[in-house]
């Protein structure tokens, strides 16, 4: 950076140097001080120092540029003048604050320090000045702790050896008090000596005197908490670039600790948990700030008991609040000091909310006038993943907060399917089956070393899934989230065993039959129950067990999402067989994107093994025969549903080994030999014919339009059920839009095999039933090779679908199954900057997705293309599909509310 930049910014007074649209180089912090100043609100004086002085530090090997001390003692003297009290002084000293500002609000994550200037001799001259020694020293304590800790790295770990401390709890046991505020003068300079002999001894040199010396040591100090732990941790939680760098800001202090008629809090301008209007937070009268958020102390509830401690501070705050919310045009979180009854501002910033609070205030702000509804749907406030909030069920804190002291907590694993579930553990699909079907109300929770399709049923009936292996895109995981059940996968500290039926943490175990509770928001696993908080908006749309009239909640949520779907222009479909129909509609279809009709295998694994089994053609024609019109009829259930809505229908995919290997010989011992008995074979024939099917990576083997290609009659069987299913509903008088979908090409003569059966059997079918039906065959772009030559495959599918799970498995070579031991890794140590199977890797898998759409429309004009992985329900997805030109994303029934909201915001981004 040149000579000559300006790095210091004052503020205060009245007036500043900045104003709220400086944020990227003020930081949050910085330039909401300096817009309060601006507006006449009551700021004590101070002056940021900015975030690229930051990205110097770090780029010079953690030095200042030259001008940035005489740009620190120029806007020292701005604040002395307008404080009227001197830096140092021996009369009338001014003492000052060290705080970070980044851009995005990062609380708690870097370091601050309090009351800079205090010395042995400014101490007395506060002393006689205020009136009031005890709170000199009860402040000059609290900056030796604060600067011996953060500037000199004097920070003993353990209970026993942590100095500050056992210094304190030594010094209140001594006086027979509870709080340290309660120390008398004598006492706090006992704590003040020993605090000072405790850095010497530890850090080897004295605590420093010069008052100058001390704001460079913790300027310094700051800018190095940029980089701490925490912080870096937080910044790859939030996506915040870590070259974004923090600002400092620099203020006098303003005391809370001066006696009975002063205070500090931290205040809302609403309820940011429901979204309640009115003011509300929490202050302590006579203390500083660190003592709110430390929890030292309990408390006062601001909207319950200010108004009687403090008349005039209290009706002070609520105009500042209402003033910085019209100001702002958004719900703020305040710091506030109150010193001898006058109220001082030390921040403002947009509050952080649930996602309950943030539909509310979001839509109560557009009643109201003061923000249109535009604004609304911004991704800051309302980020699209929390609307999950709203759908799914919650632990009560209160009872979460209980299991936790009551020692129940197990491990924690990857939240895959947000919610929350009770229930009794079940370690097999078939146990869950035959439990529920004694008892239909009873509450399970399905735990597995990993699931596979044959646990589909299980996990239907299951309340939530529990799973040892697996990462976010595995099969519990996806299935979970279609079917919006809770579920964690990745749980590596569980130790499973299905002989003994135990579950196992260190000492603790758990068997078939015990509660067990699982947060899918956070991927803690407690043993026991753990109280529940039903949704009322499932309530509402799906259970119907409610009225929308007496829903509050959903009444704000529906004119949240009228206004969300006149901004989108994206379709939203859903990833649906018949079972998950209705709920998709519910939450907003606007079609079937993804229909696996393997699911549909599951419930008749008699007809589909005898499938398997057939060696010669006949045989297997007449297996899959039998599998004709449950698949017939599951069709038309899924096009009545969707009434007239597009379904997409992907013919089989999966390997034939997930319906029958030698693992479901080994977990059923007579299965061998009913499967022999169907087949009129011996058992040796059954284990011969399994052994030619094994194959060593099925992921990439015989699989989707190859299992077609080599056994045509099983995609004309599907085609056949699909058309007539189509005819019989459209014959009803209902209209359908069927779309076939050809999975996993890589060539266009796979596709063009393909897509010559099926209208075959199409033509076959509509010349049988004396209809015409409109329909359209496409594929899914899945392998790289698809995306590379999609002007060529365009030439023969009418339409393209993204699946994305597979497309990231093949562009990385990464299993979804086992990059769960690693990939935590990888985000830690920035290799990777998000899981690649939650939100798609825009540089990598989208690169492929974009030459795909290029390409393929280079050929199609018309060409309509969406996407069916997951990825379709992840926002930071579906905004990249807006960019990319895709007509629609689909995505689990339980996740269209987020695609249709995260879509009106790809516009509003755009």
């Amino acid at each position: 950076m040149s000579s000559g930049t300006k790095y210091v910014y004052f503020f205060g007074g009245g007036k500043s140097d900045g104003d709220a649209s400086m944020r990227n180089l003020l930081g949050g912090k910085g330039a909401n001080l300096a817009e309060m100043s601006n507006i006449g609100l009551p700021v004590p004086a101070g002056f940021t120092i900015t975030t690229e002085l930051c990205t110097y530090f770090y780029d010079n090997d953690r030095t200042y540029p030259p001008e940035l001390k005489q740009q620190v003692e120029d806007a020292m003297k701005q604040v002395e003048q307008t404080m009227g009290a001197e830096f140092g002084s021996q009369e009338n000293p001014l003492l000052l604050s060290c705080r970070s500002g980044a851009r995005e609000s990062m609380p708690g994550m870097m370091d601050t320090v309090l009351n800079i200037g205090l010395n042995d001799t400014t101490v007395e001259v506060l002393s006689k000045k205020s009136g009031n020694p005890a709170f000199a020293w009860d402040s000059y304590r609290r900056f030796i702790q604060m600067y011996g800790d953060v500037v000199m790295e004097v920070r003993p770990e353990g209970k026993e050896e942590d100095g500050y401390e056992l210094i304190l709890d030594e010094a209140r046991e001594a006086a027979g008090v509870e709080y340290d505020s309660q120390l008398n003068v004598e006492q706090l300079k006992e704590v003040v000596t020993k605090f000072k002999k405790l850095i010497r001894d530890k850090a080897g040199k004295d605590f420093p005197t010069d008052p100058m010396e001390q704001v460079w040591g913790a300027v310094g100090a700051v800018f190095q908490s940029w980089m701490n732990d925490r912080a870096i941790v937080y910044r790859r939680q939030y996506g915040i670039p870590h070259s974004w760098g923090t600002a400092v800001n620099v203020q006098a202090m303003v005391f809370g600790n001066l006696g009975d008629d002063c205070a500090t809090g931290v205040g809302l301008t609403r309820d940011c948990s429901m979204g309640a209007p009115g003011f509300n937070g929490d202050y302590l009268i006579n203390a500083q700030g660190e003592d709110v958020v430390a929890g030292i102390r309990t408390p006062k509830r601001i909207e319950k008991t200010l108004g009687d401690d403090m008349p005039e501070a209290y009706k002070q705050l609520c105009n500042i609040g209402e003033t910085l919310e019209q100001h702002y045009k958004d719900v703020q979180d305040i710091e506030f000091t109150v010193q001898q009854g006058k109220v001082w501002m030390l921040q403002t910033r947009n509050a952080k909310r649930t996602g309950f609070a943030a539909v509310r205030i979001a839509v109560d702000l557009v009643n109201e006038g003061l923000i249109d509804k535009k604004t609304a749907l911004t991704k800051k406030r309302i980020p699209a993943d929390d609307l999950n909030q709203l759908l799914q069920p919650i632990f009560d804190p209160a009872a979460k907060n209980k299991a936790i002291e009551d020692g129940t907590y197990l491990a924690t694993g990857i939240n895959a399917g947000p919610g929350a579930a009770t229930g009794i553990i079940c370690f097999h699909a078939e146990d869950a089956e035959a439990i529920q079907a004694k008892d239909p109300d009873v509450q399970l929770i399905l735990v597995r070393r990993e699931t596979s399709p044959e646990d589909l049923r299980g996990m239907r009936i299951a309340k939530g899934i529990l799973t040892a292996f697996g990462g976010a895109s595995s099969h519990a995981a996806l299935v979970s989230r279609q079917m919006g059940k809770t579920c964690i996968v990745g749980c590596s500290e569980l130790e499973i065993d299905y002989h003994d039926g135990t579950l196992s943490v260190g000492d603790k175990v758990l068997k078939t039959g015990d509660w067990i509770s699982i947060d899918g928001f956070t991927g803690e696993v407690f043993a026991g129950k753990v109280e529940t908080k039903p949704s009322e908006i499932i309530e509402v749309l799906i259970h119907k067990t409610r009225k929308p009239e007496d829903a509050e909640t959903f009444q704000r949520y529906s004119q949240l999402m009228e206004w969300v779907d006149e901004i989108r222009t994206m379709k939203v479909r859903a990833n649906a067989e018949p079972d998950d129909a209705a709920k998709a509609v519910a939450f907003g279809a606007e079609g079937v994107g993804l229909c696996r009709t393997e699911h549909m295998f599951f419930s008749h694994l008699d007809e589909i093994r005898e499938m398997i089994l057939a060696e010669e053609v006949d045989t297997r024609q007449a297996a899959i025969n039998k599998l004709l019109p449950f698949q017939r009829e599951d069709f038309e259930i899924l096009f009545k549903e969707m009434n007239g809505r597009p379904v997409t229908i992907r013919l089989l995919d999966p390997p034939l080994h997930e319906f029958l290997s030698e693992h479901h010989l080994h977990e059923q011992p007579d299965l061998a030999h009913k499967l022999a008995d169907m087949v009129g074979a011996g058992k040796e024939f059954i284990y011969r014919r399994v052994e030619e099917l094994k194959e060593s990576n099925p992921m990439l083997g015989h699989r989707g339009c190859r299992l077609g290609i080599v056994y045509p009659e099983i995609t004309a069987m599907q085609a056949r059920a699909i058309m007539e299913a189509a005819c019989n509903v459209q014959k009803a008088g209902i209209e359908v839009h069927p779309e076939i979908m050809i999975p996993l090409v890589g060539f266009k003569a796979e596709l063009d095999n393909q897509t010559k059966v099926v209208r075959d059997v199409a033509a076959e079918v509509l010349k049988e039933q004396g209809v015409e039906v409109e329909y359209t065959v496409g594929t899914m772009i899945e392998i790289p090779r698809a995306a590379l030559r999609a002007d060529e495959i365009a030439e023969t599918a009418e339409f393209f679908s993204f699946g994305t799970n597979d497309l990231t498995q093949t562009t990385l070579g990464m299993s979804r199954d086992d990059y769960g031991g690693f990939i935590g890794f990888y985000q830690e140590n920035d290799i990777i900057p998000s899981d690649p199977f939650q939100t798609v890797d825009q540089d990598g898998v989208g690169d492929l997705m974009k030459i795909g759409v290029e390409r393929g429309r280079s050929t199609r004009s018309d060409l309509k293309i969406g996407i069916c992985g997951e990825h379709g329900g992840d926002p930071a997805s579906v905004i990249f599909c807006h960019k990319l030109g895709l007509n629609y994303v689909s995505c689990s029934p339980f996740r269209i509310p987020i695609a249709r909201l995260a879509a009106a915001q790809a516009v509003l981004d755009s």
